[in-house]
């Protein structure tokens, strides 16, 4: 779809110019000759861009410039750019404008070629703009929602939060696909950093002799093949978050210079000399034991001191049993969203084998085998056998046949759990919280077990 541009000039030759050029050009256009016409176009029409002369009777294009940026502002919009059109002898007043939110000036009389540049660079400008809003969104709701229905991950919610404002460093620990990364982001965007850089580094996937040049950049003429200057990510990150991953796995002798920049906020280049100050927060994660690397020389004691200054450490998914079915739903919904597929849900056995699992793998595992599972399933419900999940041996306990004698395989497993859904009644007293616990299943699954098969919720005493 063309982009729509509003032209608002007094003078009928200007107006009737620009409306010619740019719509040679492709564009739609719309003109106004007053500021009041002006100021009602964009609020009805929503233009591209505005190119707004300067002069314009009884209300100036200042005045019309500063209505459009504080109604926007008051209904929550965004601004249209808009170009400044001007004669020679008002360019102070252009920039003035300019200091108000104009993107640009033109002088008349104009160059139509400058004209066409000048549209083309602000429209383009503006869809990258939208287009890198659009994307930090996406990227954004993607690390957005932290599961915490269990209290282990509560508390380390709380405390994220409540270290989050500060600038100490962060040392994230727990196993592989427990949600580090997505922890780290967390504390970003609850940081008096969010609106500027979270800058993610894996230290582990970088080769040695790149890392270095990654985190820190170069100077032109640092190596072969080094023909311009490329600043590292550290020093783009300025004023916003460097992620460390897998910091255990950061090469000994890199680890001087990382020490180097925690503490004095400086370093120069690869094949530079001049010192670069920044202003970064430093939030650190690995799986490793970072403490029997210490005793072994695989890791500075000074470093892990440096960045343990605020330790948090996520529990795996084995020890948040309460979190399972919640990040399942999580992850139906995000799939279903992301496919188009319709709305999807876990049947009772499949939410019981999804609790019963021990997940090696923790989250990452999880979200791989329940988005395999809405891909296959082809009908509304997800079925146990739908997410492929080895199944755990139970051991069996002897139960009563049925009536007439038989060993009905259905009988006597419906018999089997109603026992020991009994049984842990009635070694938790009746809670049923602690008795979800004993059997390993998550409160609300075990609360379903208890409706679906009609049981009250006393325990029976033998």
């Amino acid at each position: 779809m063309p982009k729509r541009i509003l032209i608002a000039d007094d003078d009928p030759d200007i107006l009737s110019g620009l409306k010619e050029r740019l719509e040679w050009s492709g564009y739609q256009t719309m003109t106004a000759k007053t500021g009041a016409e002006a100021l009602a176009a964009v609020q009805q029409e929503h233009p591209s861009l505005v190119l707004l002369d300067l002069e314009l009777p009884i209300m100036s294009g200042i005045e019309v410039l500063e209505r459009i940026r504080n109604v926007n502002i008051s209904l929550g919009q965004e601004s249209p750019p808009v170009i400044m059109l001007t004669a020679f002898g008002t360019i102070n007043r252009a920039v003035e404008a300019m200091k108000l939110g104009a993107t640009d000036f033109l002088t008349k009389p104009f160059d139509l070629n400058h004209l066409e540049c000048l549209v083309r660079t602000v429209l383009d400008r503006q869809a990258l703009a939208k287009e890198v809003t659009q994307l930090r969104s996406q990227v954004e709701s993607r690390y957005a929602t932290i599961v915490a229905e269990s209290q282990k991950m509560k508390d380390v919610v709380t405390f994220a939060k409540r270290v989050a404002p500060s600038d100490a460093a962060v040392l994230i620990l727990g196993e592989t696909g427990t949600g580090k990364e997505l922890l780290a982001r967390a504390i970003h965007r609850w940081s008096g950093r969010a609106d500027r850089c979270f800058m993610p580094v894996n230290c582990a996937a970088i080769p040695e002799h790149l890392l270095e040049n990654e985190l820190f950049g170069h100077e032109r003429g640092a190596f072969t093949g080094a023909q311009h200057m490329q600043e590292g990510k550290i020093e783009a990150a300025d004023g916003g978050t460097v992620f460390l991953d897998e910091i255990g796995d950061m090469p000994v002798a890199l680890q001087s210079r990382i020490l180097r920049v925690l503490q004095d906020k400086e370093f120069h280049r690869v094949g530079g000399t001049r010192q670069i100050h920044v202003d970064v927060r430093f939030v650190a994660a690995t799986n490793k034991n970072l403490v029997q690397a210490v005793k072994q020389g695989a890791f500075r004691e000074d470093l892990y001191y440096r960045l343990n200054v605020l330790q948090i450490r996520v529990p795996p998914l084995r020890d948040r049993q309460e979190d399972i079915l919640s990040l399942a739903a999580h992850v139906i919904a995000r799939e279903g969203g992301r496919y188009g597929i319709e709305s999807k849900r876990l049947t009772l056995d499949a939410e019981e084998a999804l609790c019963r699992y021990q997940w090696p793998g923790n989250i990452r595992e999880l979200e791989n085998v329940v988005a395999r599972a809405v891909i296959l399933s082809e009908c509304h419900d997800i079925r146990a056998e739908h997410l492929g999940l080895p199944i755990r041996k139970a051991v069996v306990e002897k139960t009563p046949a049925s009536d007439d004698g038989s060993l009905s395989y259905h009988h006597s497993m419906e018999s089997h759990s109603r026992w020991l859904i009994r049984e842990a009644l009635r070694k938790a007293e009746g809670n049923q919280t602690r008795a979800a616990e004993l059997l390993q299943l998550q409160r609300t699954y075990f609360t379903k077990l208890l409706k679906q098969k009609g049981m009250s919720t006393k325990p029976q005493y033998s």
